[in-house]
């Protein structure tokens, strides 16, 4: 099967080091979440069965790279698998959770910016923008890392409007899977499921938009977000049909 296109040239993915320092018994738990979510993503993805589909044409339009995209905590797992080595930089916060989850990520190729809506917010999206600027595509988990679940935050809009580059948004449905009984009810994929990808239209935020119009565009991002979630979770049981072949690739 055919794997997920990767840039020329990927960076590696350097370390972040937070504020605070953790206990011994934190580091000793951190090393076993580190090694076992590792091992269920790298083990799990090989067999997940794949289908991508886009909103109107946006496959076309997301060759114009870099941009902004915006997905679901809950579909971490798949997402990690599917948008693997691209050298995507994704916001991690400076908590427990995002703690492990960043140091996972970076062994799937992601890099981690540090920072938060309530902590260093600033810093987080200043080493955004320079990512942009540099040509990488950053990502966002909204509602993450500790909720109000499948709530929009206004980090990516403001973001959109300092770059001058597209918002997407994209989900990842599983059809067989555990559910965490978590904040984020996040889905550890089973294997062989299938898992239908989609990617949401293009948001162009312009340089000069108003808060006022930053307000509309957060409303439409959570908009489109819920609409590709709502359409990939009433689809996951297609993929692999005519109409949602697998395809592994993203781009």
């Amino acid at each position: 099967m055919p794997e997920v296109s990767t840039p020329a040239a990927t960076a590696p993915a350097q370390p972040e080091s937070g504020p605070r320092q953790w206990t011994l018994r934190q580091r000793i738990v951190l090393r076993i979440i580190i090694f076992f979510g590792y091992w269920t993503i790298r083990l799990l993805g090989p067999t997940l069965r794949i289908a991508v589909s886009y909103e109107d044409g946006a496959q076309d339009r997301l060759d114009a790279r870099p941009f902004i995209a915006s997905f679901w905590h809950s579909c971490m797992i798949p997402a990690t698998y599917i948008f693997r080595n691209m050298g995507i930089r994704v916001m991690s916060s400076f908590s427990y959770d995002g703690e492990y989850m960043g140091r996972i990520i970076r062994k799937f190729g992601f890099v981690a910016v540090k920072g938060s809506s309530s902590r260093n917010p600033v810093r987080a999206l200043l080493g955004l923008r320079r990512a942009l600027d540099e040509g990488w595509t950053v990502a966002f988990t909204l509602d993450g890392p500790r909720g109000p679940r499948h709530k929009v935050k206004p980090g990516p809009v403001a973001l959109a409007r300092s770059a001058g580059l597209a918002m997407t948004t994209f989900h990842a449905a599983i059809d067989q899977g555990w559910t965490l009984n978590s904040w984020d009810r996040m889905v550890i994929p089973r294997p062989f499921s299938r898992v239908l990808v989609r990617v949401g239209k293009l948001i162009h935020v312009p340089t000069d938009a108003s808060d006022e119009d930053l307000a509309r565009y957060t409303d439409e991002l959570q908009a489109t977000l819920d609409r590709v979630c709502e359409f990939s979770e009433a689809n996951v049981s297609k993929a692999g049909t005519a109409e949602f072949p697998y395809n592994r690739r993203v781009s």
